[in-house]
């Protein structure tokens, strides 16, 4: 049995040794490498997949935003926002969602904030082509946000129309008991999209100063809660302008690999009625090349405001789009 033992171990022994003889040198659970050959940097978090892509770089896109001077700047959104002082931007947002939610800015008092309690803003967008909420503008989307908040949660102010500077706004406000923290949402509408500023913290007065601030804020004149559609500098957005008889000449795009993603596209056709800008929300690169490829051979009619032709920007989905969410029992016969 001793001897039995001893040639078990010995084995053992030998098979660790071959292991580590093998072992591969780039990380990983047995490599023998502390030094890998590629480093991650501080801070960064690698996601290999579908990412957000743009076939051009001088057209802003949602996600192009940046704080920089202490100002955060979004060029698609034509918005500008002066921080509170002592705020800062620690990290930047995930990349767009296929459901079309953008996380825009996280803003948060920096080290040297010296008010007695903290908080913090969250700039967001939800692209109203490819929301799965059951709404169609961002008065829709904050009045479901109510309704659907969790039962522990009470309302300090129903869904009220507001104004930030000169800019209509929707305003709500709720707390929960429980973790003694209240949000001030407030929403426009722009270009399709419901973009939203979240202000959270344990201190109502400071959610009240950080209110004063936002009147700083800079918007195109067409945001609106109800009815920002584009136009004037920038296209006209219009859902499922590519499903209907708008499009003159259509090509499929031909993938090479089977997959079952989402892929939201937004598009801007130009006054001839090409394609002149693709924005992947979220797309594999072979997607993204062929779906490029296809729109190429696109041709739509072009797109008239008052007899004078104008660009458009609209929303198309391929692949397997995620479903929905079901409206209120109430307002499930109206939808």
């Amino acid at each position: 049995m001793q001897r039995k033992r001893l040639l078990v171990a010995f084995a053992l022994l030998v098979g660790l040794q071959a292991s580590a003889q093998s072992a591969p040198r780039n990380g990983g659970d047995f490599s023998d490498n502390t030094q890998p050959l590629t480093k991650v940097p501080a801070g960064v978090i690698l996601v290999k997949g579908a990412w957000s892509s743009a076939s051009d770089s001088s057209t802003p896109v949602p996600e192009g935003g940046n704080v920089g001077n202490n100002i955060f700047r979004d060029a698609y959104f034509g918005m500008t926002y002066t921080l509170p002082s002592d705020w800062t931007e620690k990290y930047k947002g995930p990349p767009p969602s296929d459901s079309g939610r953008y996380v825009l800015a996280q803003i948060r008092p920096a080290d040297t904030f010296k008010g007695a309690a903290r908080g913090s803003i969250l700039i967001t967008a939800d692209d109203l082509f490819f929301t799965t909420q059951p709404v169609a503008n961002a008065v829709e989307l904050v009045k479901y946000s109510k309704d659907n908040l969790q039962t522990d949660y009470k309302i300090e102010m129903p869904p009220t129309s507001t104004k930030i500077g000169t800019h209509p706004f929707i305003f709500l406000a709720y707390w929960s008991p429980i973790a003694e923290l209240h949000w001030y949402v407030l929403a426009t509408e722009i270009r399709c999209h419901a973009v939203q500023f979240v202000l959270t913290s344990r201190d109502t007065k400071l959610l009240q100063n950080l209110m004063l601030d936002l009147n700083k804020i800079q918007l195109p004149a067409e945001a609106d809660p109800a009815a920002g559609t584009g136009g004037g500098d920038v296209p006209v957005c219009i859902k499922n302008y590519a499903d209907s008889g708008n499009v003159i000449t259509r090509a499929d795009p031909v993938f090479t690999e089977r997959r079952f993603n989402a892929v939201p596209v937004r598009i801007i056709i130009d006054k001839e009625g090409k394609v002149k800008h693709i924005h992947f929300l979220s797309a594999f690169p072979d997607q993204a090349k062929a779906i490029t490829d296809a729109f190429k051979q696109w041709k739509f009619k072009p797109y008239l405001r008052d007899r004078r032709p104008m660009e458009v920007e609209t929303g198309i989905m391929f692949g397997r789009a995620a479903q929905p969410a079901r409206a209120e029992a109430g307002n499930a016969a109206t939808q």
